[in-house]
């Protein structure tokens, strides 16, 4: 039979928002695969995880997940992670990894399954949505991230400021990723677009130390890596305006 490798979306942090798909997956499967960085700490996926199943099933993995400049670095801790995902999927033939968020969306899980595919030919490879940071500080902070005819854009500010800068140019809400390190870019460009009022930022979400704040809080001191940004649209006309 072939081997099976599921990426499971566990959402933003909060393990209520877990998909009831979601756990029936992670407790299937023989062993689930959880990313940690080389410090060794626990990430935010293993602790939602260990909500839903035995400790002894978590595998750590090591990714680099932080690393963005050594790129010969990076594929290194991507290929060494294949080869222990490939070895645990040889031995028990069906892995879930559990990635925040979904694992269509910014996960690693994607550079995971384009490495098994060459490790282990044959791999069925399916996916489980979740719920996306961008979806959860729009339920805790009121913000609504579309409506009517509105397009949403979705920037991760790793890509540099100037993305961020031109997708607020355009109509619709925006949302920024992974913004927290250019917290005072980020700022200068909502106030340079006149969207700085309607902004909204959260990080942690969902877990005790949460933080949501309007963005014109933003005094420029960095924020946690994983901070989202949601900036509406301009919406006038009253409701249904948009339409």
């Amino acid at each position: 039979m072939s081997s099976r490798l599921i990426g499971v979306g566990v959402g933003p942090g909060d393990p209520e928002l877990v998909t009831v798909k979601g756990v029936n997956a992670l407790r299937a499967a023989a062993v689930v695969v959880v990313p940690v960085m080389d410090t060794g700490e626990r990430g935010r996926a293993e602790a939602t995880v260990l909500h839903y199943v035995e400790a002894q099933k978590v595998v750590r993995v090591v990714f680099a997940l932080n690393e963005r400049t050594d790129r010969s670095r990076r594929e290194a801790a991507w290929d060494a992670a294949g080869e222990r995902v490939a070895a645990l999927l040889r031995e028990h033939g069906t892995v879930a990894f559990a990635t925040i968020g979904d694992p269509n969306v910014y996960s690693t899980f994607t550079y995971l399954a384009q490495t098994i595919a060459d490790l282990v030919p044959g791999t069925v490879v399916e996916t489980v949505p979740g719920i996306t940071a961008m979806q959860d500080l729009a339920s805790r902070s009121g913000a609504v991230l579309t409506e009517g005819t509105e397009p949403l854009t979705l920037v991760p500010v790793t890509a540099g400021a100037a993305v961020l800068k031109e997708a607020l140019s355009g109509p619709g809400t925006v949302v920024a990723y992974k913004f927290g390190r250019q917290a005072r870019e980020v700022a200068e460009a909502l106030r340079d677009s006149g969207r700085l009022d309607d902004a909204v930022w959260g990080s942690a979400l969902g877990l005790p130390e949460e933080s949501i704040r309007p963005a014109a809080e933003l005094d420029g001191a960095p924020l946690p890596y994983l901070s989202t940004l949601i900036a509406p649209a301009r919406r006038e006309g009253g409701r249904g305006g948009k339409l």
